[in-house]
């Protein structure tokens, strides 16, 4: 079944609107989310707490060797740490839009808010179903995890297993503000949940069939 258009939407005898993302304030918007707690949240911090362990015994792993003269796994460490803020912030949000496209859109834009470090891709007035956006979410998380884990065990006797550890690692710390969104469709049980960005007015609405 198709989604209701952005009209049907608005017919406030079927839909409900449950919340407004003003995008400069998606960061409090998120940790607000995130609060909240639920199945996914609780399940993605218990991943993320294994993750920057895991982040972290590596790191410290590779800084005890380098003490040893051994200074390999700490440059591939660094240089993880500067792809992360770099190239796999590029990469985290084409693998969004990537994922937009396949659900439909015509146009895919991308931005940022360089001030708070936040970034996005997004569909204009693109109406998505939960699946959907699911699917948007999620497709970063998964496609980068399944190739870092690929290349782990291909190089597992190689230092580039640090760099590509850390970069495993430090990505959950990028998927936090997708998995805070995608609580939201999931806080309403069984109910249909639909979303939308306006570009002009640089909001998000998010709608619950009654």
């Amino acid at each position: 079944m198709a989604n209701p258009t952005i009209t049907e939407l608005q017919n406030k005898e079927r839909y409900e609107l449950i919340a407004e993302l003003d995008h400069k304030q998606i960061k409090e918007f998120v940790l607000e989310q995130l609060t909240q707690g639920g199945w996914i949240v609780k399940s993605f911090m218990i991943y993320q707490v294994i993750m920057l362990a895991f982040g972290l015994m590596v790191l410290i792993w590779a800084i005890t060797q380098a003490v040893n003269a051994y200074l390999l796994p700490l440059y591939y460490t660094l240089a993880a740490l500067i792809f992360c803020i770099s190239f796999l912030i590029i990469i985290h949000e084409l693998l969004h839009g990537i994922a937009i496209k396949l659900t439909g859109a015509k146009k895919v834009n991308y931005g940022a808010y360089l001030k708070k470090f936040i970034f996005y891709a997004e569909a204009n007035q693109h109406v998505l179903n939960r699946k959907q956006f699911a699917f948007i979410a999620l497709t970063p998380f998964v496609v980068i995890k399944f190739v870092t884990i690929i290349v782990i065990i291909l190089f597992i006797h190689h230092p580039m297993v640090y760099f590509m550890v850390l970069v495993m690692c430090a990505h959950s710390l990028f998927c936090a503000g997708d998995i805070g969104l995608l609580s939201l469709f999931y806080k309403y049980g069984n109910s249909q949940i639909f979303t939308y960005d306006v570009k002009i007015e640089k909001k998000s609405y998010y709608f619950r069939r009654k």
